[in-house]
């Protein structure tokens, strides 16, 4: 088969997917025109580096719902361009959007990655009056190391544990998280250059900072509910840490959706999503009380 017949195939097979317990309500959102702040610097003057996001702003809604949007990149790189178009699909649906980076192993390893979007937390609460945001309603969204993260920061915020301290607290707790291609118990890693580097060596010689960073450990039953979506074929965090993960939300009584979206990658996942991300904003939406 020539290959572009082989991806048009693979597109078209691929856009079967599992869900697990799908909805029976689907909003209609309205068509939302939107502006953005670009390059909006948000962590203190005295963080170690200077972090910045990308600010879209829905048009003529009061009190909007927001979402914070992290990228992946295996800890040590990409930025906040690849979530563009979540960014602007969100904000076209009504929500206000804050599409963050923050820093990068090896430089700094953990807990600084969750250091800076808890202070991207406290900075939107900070702001909701500017922005004109309900903070009552700050969501969360996140694709592979930014699923990681998105995850980490809900499940720490929940549980009120070390790791919610100095820069947690009640405000850095979503009430909704949607992630995708989520390494979410770091401890199945048995090796490999971006995890090691991400937390300072092998589970062997750091076995606390493998479970301390695994999001699946931090699990109590104020966790906020989850929309979970991943690739069958994903080999790079493959597709247990999905599976485990909605199962032990479920355990704890978590409200969770979960899709696995077959014939796609870690890599094709993101590029090629199928319904999954209209899935997860309508996920968003059901628990922040949008639509008709």
């Amino acid at each position: 088969m020539k290959p572009v017949a082989s991806l048009v195939a693979l597109l078209l097979l691929g856009g079967c997917a599992s869900h697990l317990n799908p909805p029976d309500q689907t909003i209609h959102f309205e068509e939302t025109d939107w502006h953005m702040q670009q390059k909006v610097r948000y962590s203190p003057e005295d963080w170690p580096q200077a972090l910045f996001a990308d600010i879209y702003l829905p048009d003529d809604v009061q009190s909007a719902p927001a979402v914070l949007l992290v990228h992946g990149g295996g800890w040590e790189g990409r930025s906040r361009d690849d979530m563009d178009s979540i960014a602007e699909t969100l904000a076209s649906r009504g929500f206000a959007v804050m599409n963050i980076d923050y820093r990068f192993a090896p430089v700094y390893r953990f807990p600084a990655q969750l250091h800076d979007l808890q202070q991207a937390m406290h900075w939107l609460h900070r702001q909701s009056t500017e922005l004109n945001i309900d903070t009552r309603r700050i969501g969360a969204f996140g694709y592979s190391s930014g699923a990681h993260l998105v995850s980490l920061l809900a499940l720490v915020a929940s549980e009120g544990g070390a790791l919610d301290s100095p820069y947690g607290g009640p405000e850095t707790r979503p009430v909704a998280v949607v992630a995708g291609g989520t390494p979410s118990d770091l401890r199945k890693f048995g090796d490999g250059k971006l995890v090691e580097q991400f937390l300072g060596g092998t589970i062997e010689t750091h076995p606390e900072a493998y479970t301390a960073a695994s999001p699946v450990t931090h699990i109590t039953a104020n966790a906020p509910p989850f929309f979970l979506y991943h690739g069958a074929w994903d080999s790079l965090v493959p597709t247990d840490h999905a599976t485990d993960f909605q199962a032990a939300l479920a355990a704890k009584g978590i409200p969770t959706e979960m899709e696995i979206l077959r014939l796609r990658g870690h890599i094709t996942t993101f590029l090629f999503s199928g319904g999954a991300i209209d899935d997860g904003i309508q996920f968003l939406g059901r628990q922040m009380g949008m639509g008709d």
